[in-house]
């Protein structure tokens, strides 16, 4: 009688009803897409999304996880269900590349498959291993870090300062943080006019007071390029917290070393400057921080960085509530030292992060621009704006998000990510890891907006924490110190060719750029420097940043033509390319430009022969 007992009281574990529960939702998703018409179950509409039934899905969902409890008792009970997810998956990818073929869906649902298959015969590693001792650092590897993170600040620094001097860093988004900077040093408020069109602050766009951490540095060295540096310092010392990840799960002092030296080296972290300074270079270290803390066991240490990471941005809820969500799930599928702790911490970060979502993205809807949701237009279905929305689409059908993540156009991103890190965040049995996937899924391959999934933009800074993180404790896992010092310098080698030759080239360009045409650029800046710094001014893009110490400044591509008239200087861009840059058409409209200003009363006040041309308004 007890021996039973014990069988029913293992098959209602919480590791057996997650088990249950994720079974119970692929057959309701997989009955709900069968039964929708065969024209209905391609994924390149949202025809069939619109057609489903989410109460129904809910409904065979909550049907199924009853009958599974049904069957607790039986012995077999467990082995069926772990066989029922690749026999799932295998029936769900079938009918869905019926639907929607292409060779890289393909290759992920056999992967999938295969995946439930492993996961069907050898389970998950159901003991945490303990955290072994932290190792002390050599001297020399520890100096050698210094050195290769010196060389990054500097690569960084000269790649994006270059942008600024060479004429290259554009109003959206460089010369909008630029006149934000300048209005917080004068009033404290994050202010700018060229980001809408008119006076607001930057908060009503995106809630980042994380800024705020800049501006005494931007106060001793009020300008642009300052931005800049800061962010590269910024980038770098995310090399601090992972050393100390490292230490703390027992790597040596020269795994730690190559660990550093491949978020150094890591195209995604070091491309996310390519295009200057955002709030988003903070995640990374903040969130090898909040990893660190965790793990390190102090919840004081995690909860101010779980904070800091919420001061990023309105989204950077998303990161802290996964890894709240993987606290959870951890202490509750493993037998820890101290389940009791990694409960309260994951609870904690997932309720700090859920209120401040809400009350942020309630600001942003009552007081801002609202959310910006259209980035994800794949799975927003029946004219819904909410976010809510995509997370019904994921539930309903979970093979179109698989589908949508392998579409071509992001499949060099999976590879610029994914293979210089050698695949090391994918090496593990204990699958509650894999939950860290989520931002890398969510934000990076999930969205349709083409700037989420390109290495050159802001958008990995969080995801790269999250990769990185997976690869450091996959590392300690792995049993031979050999295994773990081949795995990391192959990697590091690997990342290395990648950088040298996405990176560096890169890079280089816009600092040799600037030196190479110093006495040019330097010309342009003496040109703009005869307008009054405290004047109004609307400018061609890529002079804005240069004029954005400032309180009034709009774009002229962007400006409404009343704001145009009002300012009292205009500067115009004369290149070749920018022939149609007021108005986008085929007609000239840069000298449809011109007639408007000097039938509005301007007159040309300075000019640099096929550079610009600046114009004044007469009082």
């Amino acid at each position: 009688m007890s021996k039973q007992k014990s069988v029913i009281r293992s098959s209602l574990s919480l590791a057996h009803l997650i088990r249950k529960g994720l079974l119970s939702w692929l057959f309701a998703a997989l009955v709900e897409y069968a039964l929708l018409p065969s024209e209905l179950r391609s994924f390149g509409d949202l025809r069939g999304l619109e057609q489903v039934s989410f109460g129904r899905v809910v409904g065979l969902w909550f049907f199924c996880f009853a009958l599974l409890l049904g069957f607790s008792r039986s012995r077999r009970a467990a082995v069926y269900e772990r066989w029922g997810f690749p026999v799932l998956l295998l029936l769900l990818g079938s009918l869905s590349l019926i639907g929607s073929f292409s060779l890289s869906f393909l290759i992920l649902c056999v992967l999938l498959v295969l995946l439930a298959v492993g996961f069907a015969l050898r389970g998950w590693e159901g003991d945490l291993r303990l955290i072994p001792t932290p190792r002390k650092g050599r001297k020399a590897c520890i100096w050698a870090t210094v050195g290769l993170s010196l060389l990054f600040f500097l690569l960084v620094s000269g790649w994006t300062v270059g942008r600024v001097y060479s004429f290259s860093a554009p109003t959206y988004d460089f010369g909008i943080f630029s006149q934000m900077f300048y209005n917080m040093k004068t009033s404290g408020l994050p202010l700018t006019t060229v980001e809408r069109d008119g006076l607001l602050s930057h908060f009503a766009v995106h809630v980042s007071p994380i800024y705020y951490l800049l501006l005494p540095f931007y106060w001793l060295f009020p300008a642009p390029v300052t931005l800049q540096v800061l962010q590269a310092a910024v980038m770098t010392s995310a090399v601090i917290p992972l050393w100390l990840l490292g230490k703390q799960h027992g790597l040596g002092a020269g795994q730690r070393m190559l660990l550093c030296a491949l978020l150094l080296l890591f195209p995604a972290f070091a491309g996310g400057a390519g295009y200057d300074i955002h709030e988003n270079c903070f995640l990374t270290p903040l969130l090898l921080w909040l990893f660190y803390t965790l793990d390190h066991g102090s919840r004081s240490g995690a909860f101010l960085a779980g904070l800091l990471t919420l001061m990023v941005k309105e989204d950077a809820a998303v990161y802290v509530a996964v890894i709240g969500l993987w606290q959870i799930l951890k202490a509750a599928l493993h037998r820890e030292t101290d389940p009791k702790s990694s409960l309260i911490n994951g609870f904690l970060l997932l309720g700090l992060s859920i209120g401040w979502f809400l009350g942020a993205t309630t600001y942003l809807s009552r007081m801002g621009d609202g959310v910006m949701t259209g980035r994800y237009k794949n799975l927003l279905y029946g004219g819904s704006s909410s976010l809510l929305t995509v997370i019904k689409a994921v539930l309903l059908q979970p093979m179109r998000a698989f589908y949508e993540c392998v579409d071509p156009e992001k499949l060099p991103y999976i590879a610029g990510t994914l293979l210089p890190l050698l695949g090391l965040p994918l090496w593990t049995r204990r699958y509650e890891r894999w939950i860290l996937l989520i931002p890398y899924l969510l934000v990076n391959l999930l969205s349709d907006y083409p700037y989420q999934h390109d290495i050159f933009y802001q958008y990995s800074f969080g995801s790269a924490a999250f990769l990185l993180y997976l690869t450091a404790v996959n590392l300690a896992d792995l049993r031979g110190a050999w295994k773990a010092w081949t795995a990391l310098s192959s990697a590091v080698l690997l990342c290395g060719i990648c950088f040298g030759i996405l990176v560096v080239p890169k890079a280089l360009r816009y600092p040799t750029r600037a030196i190479e045409y110093s006495e040019h650029y330097g010309s342009i800046r003496q040109t703009l420097d005869l307008i009054p710094k405290d004047a109004s001014v609307a400018a061609g893009t890529f002079y804005t940043t240069y004029l954005s110490q400032r309180e009034v400044l709009y774009d002229i591509r962007y400006c409404s033509k009343e704001h145009l008239l009002e300012s009292e200087f205009v500067v115009l861009p004369l290149q070749e390319s920018y022939k149609r840059y007021a108005t986008g058409s085929s007609d000239n409209g840069l000298a449809q430009l011109q007639e408007l200003l000097e039938s509005s009363g301007y007159q040309v006040f300075a000019a640099l022969k096929d550079q610009l041309m600046i114009y004044r308004r007469e009082q």
